[in-house]
């Protein structure tokens, strides 16, 4: 049987609360709680500009919560440890971050998190509050490209986040943040793999469970099953793996240009990481594709699951120049 992992929390029913508390406290006057509610929003919001709402279950900080500040999202509604927001979150921080011109619901493509939010944004729309909504599904193991918009959204929703934020910024519509966002949606694809599991702070207890000699490869954000599970390989034929899976599914070609993402589950080194982007690199370069920028880091994280996940983004000059504007968050920033 496995063992429940260690938590460094108090009370685990107010773990969510909390981290909120402490997460207002080190953005130091930047972003503010929701009066009443799992919400957070921007200090600084312009009185005029269309507003981007992010949001999701807990437990994969950095994202969303994390992501709120200066050409990132302008709020963020706030779920129990992978759970959706309720609807009345989604609505305070809404109104929270409305400035009219409109909302942009950004979201992972999940049951919950659709359904929460899409009641949302009916109950706004009866206040002549305006929503538009896009999800990400940038998990290619989730469903095959025919079902695209049937999959889950996972580290992809960090570049995703980062181009709405520019284009709020400077486009004068939600009809024209939309459409970038949809592009951007369009042109970003994520797999991942995981080593072990990460657990649920109120049990303690892994989500899923791998032999110590096994990987799973392409499993969803809390767990859920992958294309494949196997034997764990050296990190290029692992590498390889993936890359075969995204690169044909768009599909990308040569002369493209591409972000590249390598994002952390929770309990992976640095080390690894970059061991795999030297891999990436190799395989883009016979490929013929040139990478535009390169994030390795932490973004979405399944608690302390081992394992990691490769995003790659096919740009435009458009994308590129909202996905290169300065960035100030608490989980990510970039000059």
């Amino acid at each position: 049987m496995a063992k429940a992992a260690k938590k460094i929390i108090n009370d685990p029913k107010k773990v969510v609360a909390e981290m909120l508390d402490g997460l207002v406290l080190a953005n130091d006057g930047r972003i503010a709680r929701v009066p009443g509610h799992a919400a957070i929003v921007r200090t600084d919001l312009p009185e005029s500009k269309v507003a981007v709402l992010i949001g999701g279950g807990s437990g994969h900080e950095p994202l969303f919560h994390g992501f709120v500040g200066r050409n990132m999202g302008d709020g963020a509604a706030c779920g129990q440890v992978f759970a959706a927001p309720s609807p009345d979150i989604i609505v305070a921080a809404a109104k929270a971050v409305h400035r009219g011109k409109g909302v942009l619901f950004l979201y992972g493509n999940y049951a919950g998190d659709t359904m929460n939010f899409d009641m949302a944004a009916e109950l706004l729309e009866d206040e002549d509050i305006e929503v538009r909504t896009v999800r990400i599904a940038d998990d290619v193991a989730a469903a095959p490209p025919e079902r695209k918009y049937d999959r889950r959204g996972i580290a992809g929703d960090l570049l995703m986040i980062k181009i709405a934020g520019g284009a709020a910024s400077e486009l004068e519509t939600l009809d024209d943040v939309v459409r970038v966002v949809e592009k951007a949606g369009d042109n970003v694809r994520s797999i991942g793999v995981a080593v072990s599991a990460g657990s649920i702070p109120e049990t303690g207890k892994p989500t899923f469970e791998l032999a110590d000699d096994e990987i799973e490869i392409g499993m969803g954000a809390h767990g859920e099953a992958g294309v494949s599970r196997q034997k764990l390989l050296p990190a290029d034929a692992v590498a390889d793996q993936l890359m075969d899976k995204i690169l044909n599914d768009l599909p990308f070609q040569s002369g493209d240009e591409v972000a590249l993402l390598i994002n952390n589950l929770g309990a992976t080194t640095m080390m690894e990481m970059l061991i795999v982007n030297r891999r990436i690199r190799q395989i883009l370069d016979e490929r013929g594709i040139k990478v535009h920028r390169t994030d390795v880091g932490t973004w979405l994280t399944v608690q302390e699951m081992a394992g990691f996940s490769v995003t790659l983004m096919k740009l435009d000059d458009e994308l590129k120049r909202y996905l290169d504007m300065p960035a100030e968050s608490l989980g990510y920033s970039r000059m």
